[in-house]
């Protein structure tokens, strides 16, 4: 499992054995074939483990709800934080990963209010995002939910300041237009589950945000972020299950066994890493690219549901895959996009020719 880099000063004593997020993504002239190679299989594994292991939650999650009728939504969730909190401490208090963990635990007072923020916008996320699906179609709440890199695109302008390509903002469109339409079908309009998924795609942005601050203005390692981030996340998930989920009647199905407990168990742990492999990806790219990556996602089961299932996919479906792509691939060559349309405009040809005479 791939990590993000440890504190400022720590990076900087040991930059001859580790790779920054601005080397993998930007390369030096003098970097050798070799580092780039490596450099470039770091955030591949980083993306894979988070798509990987995101589809997975997904799928447990859902098979825990709909086929053992588990009613309990925000226990499952404090449930994650929990096992978060009972790796994550080994971790840090063994020194079994290269952090100065001492330091990091010891964050100063505006530090530890960030990552309290942090708690508080996830957990409000989760809490709109499960009010939403109550009211609509899950259908519904994932077109809502390709709208994130809007969002977040937006929220990076706002509170970090990042300056985007006017072609990255027009990528935009095919890439949340093309993941609506590929999932896009039968879906029950409801206005007040509509404004509670607007609100939790909101904070997921936010969420994103906070975290790229955190990981990279404070230099936070992945798994002391993580950890810090857990333990309030916890206490107000549990507090917010005994409040909400306290006498919710479930009727287990009559072949209820063990299996049950061995799903939540495997989505606990497959949430940790999914967990450490956002941090993982949004240190080496951005907060907008991993939700440009989870539109991707989308057609990906799609497409992977067509090929292993055979399940039968509209036209529609077809050209929200193919907007999808198109946008994925205008987001990430907006420089090579533009330097080509540059190149055919006749007045840059003729400003050229001159300069080169």
């Amino acid at each position: 499992m791939c990590l993000a880099p440890s504190r400022k000063d720590e990076v900087e004593m040991e930059s001859s054995d580790r790779t920054s997020p601005a080397s993998i993504m930007h390369p030096k002239p003098d970097q050798a074939p070799q580092e780039r190679v490596t450099s470039k299989l770091y955030l591949i594994a980083a993306i894979l483990t988070w798509l990987i292991t995101g589809t997975t939650i997904s799928s447990l999650n859902k098979w825990i709800f709909a086929v053992y009728n588990f009613k309990f939504p925000l226990l499952l969730s404090a449930l994650h934080m929990l096992t978060a909190i009972l790796l994550d401490y080994p971790i840090l208090r063994f020194g079994l990963i290269r952090v100065n963990a001492d330091d990091e635990l010891t964050l100063n007072t505006g530090a530890r209010f960030k990552v309290f923020l942090l708690s508080v916008t996830f957990c409000s996320s989760i809490a709109f995002g499960n009010l939403g699906l109550s009211c609509v179609q899950l259908s519904f709440a994932q077109m809502i939910y390709t709208t994130t890199p809007i969002f977040t695109l937006a929220l990076s302008k706002l509170f970090l300041g990042t300056k985007h390509h006017a072609l990255k903002y027009t990528a935009m469109i095919p890439i949340c237009l093309g993941a609506c339409f590929s999932i896009i079908g039968e879906v029950q309009f409801d206005q007040t589950g509509c404004i509670y998924l607007f609100a939790s795609t909101f904070l997921r942005g936010l969420k994103s945000i906070q975290q790229s601050l955190l990981l990279k203005d404070e230099n936070i390692h992945s798994v002391t972020l993580l950890y810090l981030m857990s333990i309030p996340s916890f206490c107000i998930l549990l507090l917010a299950a005994g409040l909400l989920e306290w006498g919710v009647p479930w009727e287990s199905p009559p072949d209820c066994d063990g299996r049950l407990w061995l799903f939540i168990l495997l989505s606990c742990f497959g949430s940790v890493l999914y967990n450490l492999a956002s941090f993982c990806v949004i240190t080496l790219t951005s907060a907008v690219t991993i939700h440009v990556l989870g539109n991707l996602n989308v057609v990906g089961n799609l497409v992977l549901s067509r090929v292993v299932f055979g399940s039968h996919l509209s036209f529609l479906s077809y050209t929200g895959i193919g907007l999808t792509l198109a946008g994925m691939f205008m987001y990430h060559n907006c420089d090579f996009i533009a330097r080509y349309l540059g190149s055919r405009n006749p007045l840059n040809a003729r400003e050229r020719r001159i300069k080169s005479d």
